[in-house]
């Protein structure tokens, strides 16, 4: 069976490297996981193209709304967060699941963040959603604060909020100062973009979860380390959401998050290598 991570741009994904240790390790021989530079236009007829040795898909960006789309049925995580990172065949079609928010949770259990009270996500993007997700399972109900650098590109988050029924509240970044009296920070930001803002997390109290991988840690992550706060970084979400891609494509409920751990580390430490 073959399996694939598609997006734009797609040649840095982790995905390869988590889901073919994860076959290797379940003696899952016949099976292979491939890379494939996709935009937009292009899924459709990529799916098109597909024959029954497919089992599944893992979609990045900008893929995620327009998977959502294509799918000819869909989790209800998924359409409540808006985007589908995961393409499952299934007896009638491509089956669209949401892993991200699962990742999310998952990632934060590993640092013992379980239940925060309150939170603000910096960031309004897809992921931000599924963030918000993730804050509402994990027991949050008073209003989470989205601050956006762009508050009029907030759109996806703010439907998300809607189909959750979990409230949200939109503000610039540049008022995070005004926000920081919170359990959870989590930073959806890209690479660097928070690096301005972390004398002010090193003054909060919160805990932080930076998506972010690599490189890691991040400026934002050391701020708030070095104060005493728990920090978790992007590779466990991503570790995690591959995790229960992994599950749902195969069929097999017992997947080696120890060896896709060991693989995505190695490859990590490889690639940050001089």
């Amino acid at each position: 069976m073959r399996a694939a991570v598609l997006g734009s741009p797609v040649a840095h994904s982790l995905s390869p490297i988590l889901h073919n240790a994860a076959y290797a390790a379940m003696g899952l021989d016949t099976w292979s996981y491939g890379l494939h530079e996709c935009d937009e236009e292009g899924l459709g007829p990529f799916l098109a193209g597909l024959d029954d040795g497919w089992a599944g898909l893992s979609l990045t960006m900008p893929l995620k709304r327009r998977a959502l789309d294509l799918a000819d049925r869909a989790a209800d995580l998924a359409v409540q967060v808006g985007g589908a990172n995961t393409l499952v065949r299934g007896d009638r079609g491509w089956d669209a699941h949401n892993t991200d928010v699962e990742g999310i949770v998952k990632a934060l259990a590993e640092v013992g963040v379980d239940a925060p009270r309150s939170a603000v996500i910096l960031g309004a993007g897809a992921t931000a959603a599924s963030v918000l997700a993730a804050l509402r399972g994990l027991g949050v109900r008073a209003p989470v604060t989205v601050l956006a650098r762009d508050t009029a590109r907030a759109g996806a988050v703010v439907g998300a909020a809607g189909r959750l029924g979990h409230p949200v509240e939109v503000a610039p970044f540049a008022e995070l100062d005004r926000h920081l009296d919170v359990d959870l920070i989590v930073s959806s930001l890209p690479s660097g973009a928070a690096d301005g803002a972390a004398d002010l997390l090193a003054k909060s109290r919160a805990d932080l979860f930076d998506v972010v991988y690599a490189p890691w840690p991040t400026r934002a992550a050391g701020a708030v380390e070095g104060r005493g706060g728990r920090v978790v970084g992007g590779f466990p979400m991503l570790l995690h959401q591959a995790v229960a891609q992994v599950r749902l494509m195969t069929g097999e409920a017992e997947v080696p998050v120890a060896a896709m751990r060991a693989a995505g580390e190695a490859e990590l430490a490889r690639r940050a290598a001089p």
